[in-house]
């Protein structure tokens, strides 16, 4: 009879094989049952009777193993997300799941992570050069002093993601949300835009000069301190928009502010009274 628990226990449990959690799981309860038809026999049940009311004792077992085996199956993808110092030249993430993953100090060039979740992951002092973002989920991301040249964000998830004294030349970001992403003392002179839409970014100490904005869309997008010499904003559409001047004792940044193109470009009444103020052109803007 011991061997027709086995057998009845294997059925179960055959869809979930190779789960660790799931297999301790099942010896566990396999030695539950075993005893308790001991005591049932004991009290003189014949064979059926107490296989029959040994099985029923477990209750619905199947979901509860269920459970475990998707918990289990979540754990294991997300156990391994410590790259940090690892030699990783285009190493294959595609699709990966790795939440709060580790990139710290680490050869990534050429690698890609098209469609990965790397939801809460830092990357900091590697070199990521050519790598593949397109599709990847980079929500609360931390990227600092990295080699971003060449990579590709194109429709990548960027939410609350913290691009930060990194190089982005060649970088391209194509028909990408930028919600709420900070851009701290980045040089972006050679960073493509392209049919982006800024909502709530923030460009801090960083070098835009020549930049091409046209036809995009900024929302609540703070300029702090910003280079923004001949910056290209036409046919854009600026909606509470905002310049900070840095300090300076001459009109450097004031005269940056003339050299933007704002031709065809639709902005509210405070964005269009603030950088009136500051002597830009709008002779040929549109006022929403």
């Amino acid at each position: 009879m011991n061997q027709k628990l086995t057998n009845y226990l294997n059925g179960v449990f055959t869809p979930y094989d190779g789960v660790k959690s799931i297999t301790e799981l099942k010896a566990d309860l396999l030695s539950d049952l075993q005893e308790r038809y001991r005591e049932l026999k004991a009290e003189g049940k014949d064979d059926e009777t107490a296989f029959k009311m040994t099985i029923e004792s477990i209750g619905d077992i199947e979901e509860t193993i269920l459970e475990v085996a998707n918990l289990s199956r979540s754990l294991e993808r997300q156990v391994v997300t410590n790259f940090s110092a690892s030699n990783l030249p285009t190493s294959d993430f595609a699709g990966v799941i790795a939440h709060k993953g580790q990139f710290k100090s680490s050869e990534l060039r050429g690698s890609d992570f098209t469609d990965a979740d790397l939801t809460g992951s830092s990357f900091e002092s590697s070199d990521v050069r050519d790598a593949n973002f397109d599709g990847a989920n980079l929500t609360d991301c931390s990227l600092s002093l990295l080699d971003l040249a060449n990579v590709s964000f194109n429709h990548s998830i960027l939410v609350r993601t913290n691009f930060s004294k990194s190089g982005l030349d060649g970088a391209r970001f194509t028909g990408v949300k930028l919600t709420d992403v900070t851009f701290s003392m980045i040089d972006l002179r050679k960073t493509i835009f392209e049919n982006c839409i800024f909502d709530g970014v923030e460009f801090k100490s960083s070098d835009l000069g020549g930049l091409c904005f046209d036809g995009q869309t900024f929302i609540g997008v703070k300029f702090d301190k910003a280079a923004v010499k001949e910056v290209s904003f036409r046919g854009a559409t600026l909606k509470n928009v905002s310049f900070q001047a840095f300090f300076s004792l001459t009109n450097k940044y004031y005269r940056a502010i003339k050299t933007i193109c704002f031709d065809g470009a639709m902005m509210d009444k405070l964005t269009y009274a603030a950088l009136k103020g500051m002597g830009a052109d709008l002779s040929k803007t549109i006022v929403i």
